[in-house]
């Protein structure tokens, strides 16, 4: 954690973690703090880029998006333009949710999200194995939910 959070700056984050649409003058009550100082301590943390953006969740299975597949991949060749090029192409698919570089035997792990499983064969027939740069790829299925969260372990971390 970095040494410029203090209490009252993890208490703010932990807020708009669990509640992006809270208000300044919520928060302030809540850590004793007046709104003009709390509403700077925010400024900061966005200016410094510990608050990067502020989003909506969407419920994925409420809007009919089944399927979670964690995807390993290998690449044909591990040299730094064919890793560029393929990183480039895959944050074009909005399928892809994550995307990570691993140590071990995969060079990358995909999160994606699809409607149905015909979407995501269709998927990965026509737009992922159809690129050159892909040798190897398995797939994963999730099949229950146990924890998905977006909260970072912030009292963890002092």
């Amino acid at each position: 954690m970095s040494n410029i959070l203090g209490k009252q700056d993890v208490e703010i984050l932990k807020m708009l973690q669990r509640d992006a649409t809270i208000s300044t003058a919520a928060i302030a009550e809540r850590i004793n703090l007046s709104q003009s100082p709390c509403w700077r301590r925010i400024n900061r943390m966005e200016e410094e880029g510990l608050i990067q953006g502020r989003v909506v969740l969407l419920d994925r299975a409420r809007l009919g998006m089944e399927v979670v597949v964690f995807a390993t991949i290998n690449l044909t060749s591990t040299g730094r333009q064919n890793l560029m090029s393929f990183e480039q192409d895959i944050v074009r698919h909005p399928e892809v949710m994550e995307c990570y570089t691993m140590t071990g035997i995969w060079d990358y792990m995909l999160k994606i999200v699809t409607r149905d499983i015909r979407h995501y064969e269709d998927f990965v027939r026509n737009t992922l194995t159809a690129s050159p740069a892909i040798r190897e790829l398995h797939s994963h299925m999730a099949v229950t939910e146990i924890k998905n969260s977006t909260e970072l372990p912030l009292d963890t971390q002092l």
